[in-house]
């Protein structure tokens, strides 16, 4: 069949000629396991769907978080991984599971930030961030991007590769400082990508505002706080984007159900 044969082809030319067939399944792994356990978790607090499991509670009441499975995928899969590197197809295995966990893991990127379960309030968001970053991270590696590719044919080169690397750090780095963290993570591979993202305004509350905005240089304050409002269309677009993967937060939520519940009232009195 034409498309057993592209996959297969594929396979062999794209990834095992390359060594990425590892790392083509983490990120397998990491996005179905990532899309399943949100879409679970949204099922979950649906009155429309009463049947779908709930969350795991032990006998005591405890809570176990889903991330705390995909610690344990990692950890696990992750030393099996590196033991049985060169044999297939357990390689190729611990490889999709260790991505699995990693899937459920980042789910919960939030609570394992705020140390709070966090993870239908707005703080919550940003665990879809994490996912995302993660993805475009792995995306770049897996096309072949290497950002500390080091050429060593003569010293000139050796230095000029070492100061560019130091750049792509240092720019890198200011992206982080101003909380553009997409900009930071593709940045990483691209380095015109870091550049503009350092080179842009940071976020009102990034550390990098706090030390060089606020009171030192109040214009610059105002116009991050005016670039990053929430009614402005890149953010609604955000907003968006987090909504339709990671689902509303829970005071939205409640809100829109009760906006349903009314108008089915009125529809049945009619």
């Amino acid at each position: 069949m034409p498309l057993a044969s592209f996959i297969s082809q594929f396979w062999q030319d794209q990834l095992v000629a390359h060594d990425r067939q590892g790392l083509f399944l983490v990120l397998a792994g990491f996005i179905a396991s990532f899309a399943f356990i949100r879409m679970s978790t949204r099922l979950m607090r649906s009155p429309r769907v009463p049947w779908w499991p709930g969350s795991v509670v032990s006998e005591g009441g405890l809570h176990v978080h889903h991330l705390t499975f995909g610690i344990c995928f990692m950890v696990a899969f992750g030393a099996l991984g590196f033991a049985l590197f060169d044999e297939s197809p357990w390689f190729e295995i611990c490889a999709t599971l260790f991505g699995i966990g990693a899937g459920l893991t980042i789910d919960e990127f939030a609570l394992w930030v705020y140390l709070d379960d966090v993870y239908w309030s707005r703080e919550g968001r940003s665990s879809i961030d994490a996912a995302v970053i993660a993805v475009a991270a792995m995306l770049l590696a897996l096309v072949g991007t290497n950002p500390f590719d080091v050429d060593t044919t003569t010293a000139a080169d050796t230095i000029v590769s070492l100061v560019l690397s130091a750049v792509l750090l240092a720019v890198v780095l200011v992206c982080c400082a101003k909380q553009r963290l997409l900009h930071a993570a593709v940045g990483l591979f691209v380095l015109p990508v870091a550049i503009y993202g350092a080179s842009r305004i940071g976020k009102p509350g990034s550390p990098f505002a706090r030390r060089f905005y606020g009171k030192r240089k109040p214009v610059k304050q105002a116009k991050a706080e005016d670039r990053f409002r929430a009614d402005r269309r890149t953010e609604r677009l955000k907003e968006a984007f987090r909504d339709a993967v990671g689902g509303t937060p829970t005071d939205v939520y409640e809100e829109n159900l009760a906006e349903r519940e009314v108008a089915g009232h009125e529809a049945a009195e009619r």
